[in-house]
């Protein structure tokens, strides 16, 4: 399961190095979009071999994502022999609801927090004039895209956050109750993730906070559906 996983994440990654300049303009549209209009803006590198190395990143990025589905079906196919049909039965939403939630996560950052985040950061350019210097944002091409791709893979894993509590719930190591009662710790624990994760403004941090506040809501409720049916279960 290894091997395979490994040969599909290898072939994505040389499918994906072909377009690594098409993933790169997807990549860079939020700050792209943030400049339209305005003349002399650009992205830069400062190492000889700096972008290189970006589009080895980027490839490498749309091949993770891209044989996720690969990896995904290959962890499934290792553990479902050990499982029950009807455990196989109520693992395989999980496998379904995983990506999905991930591309939730995914879609959050790019379309909703890059372009906030861009502009609250782009009102600390100053013109200059008077005697002092203009500050104007020149990007660093690889400092940008570990950026959005950091943020990108941190949100569509936070964003596993039901999938896991379910899990754990359905195999009997937390309860609805024990969620409701630690419902303050987690609301901390969830700005805490945020401000690590996220770049260092509160509009950034509340955009990752907030959907983790209410994805561990609706864990709860799933665990509670989940007693709920086992409870008529064992009647």
């Amino acid at each position: 399961r290894l091997m395979w996983s490994l040969l599909g994440f290898v072939a994505a990654f040389v499918a994906c190095y072909f377009f690594a300049e098409q993933i790169y303009a997807f990549l860079t549209q939020p700050l792209a979009s943030a400049f339209e209009g305005q003349s002399g803006r650009r992205m830069i590198f400062t190492a000889l071999y700096e972008t290189f190395f970006t589009y080895i990143k980027v490839a490498a990025f749309g091949a993770l994502c891209i044989s996720f589905p690969i990896i995904a079906s290959q962890i499934w196919m290792f553990v479902a022999p050990g499982l029950y049909r009807t455990e196989r039965r109520a693992f395989l939403p999980f496998l379904f609801a995983t990506p999905v939630l991930f591309t939730l996560g995914a879609a959050l950052v790019y379309y909703g927090l890059m372009p906030v985040a861009i502009q609250f950061f782009l009102g600390f350019e100053t013109p200059g004039g008077g005697g002092s210097l203009p500050i104007q944002l020149e990007a660093k091409v690889a400092d940008y895209l570990d950026l959005i791709m950091t943020l990108i893979f941190a949100f569509g894993l936070s964003f596993q956050l039901p999938v896991l509590l379910t899990l754990m719930g359905r195999v009997g190591l937390v309860s609805s109750e024990f969620l409701k009662r630690n419902r303050r710790y987690a609301i901390v624990f969830g700005f805490v993730v945020a401000a690590i994760l996220t770049p260092p403004d509160v509009i950034s941090q509340f955009a990752l906070a907030v959907p983790l506040i209410g994805l561990y809501e609706a864990s709860i409720w799933s665990v509670w559906l989940i007693e709920k049916r086992r409870a008529e279960d064992a009647k």
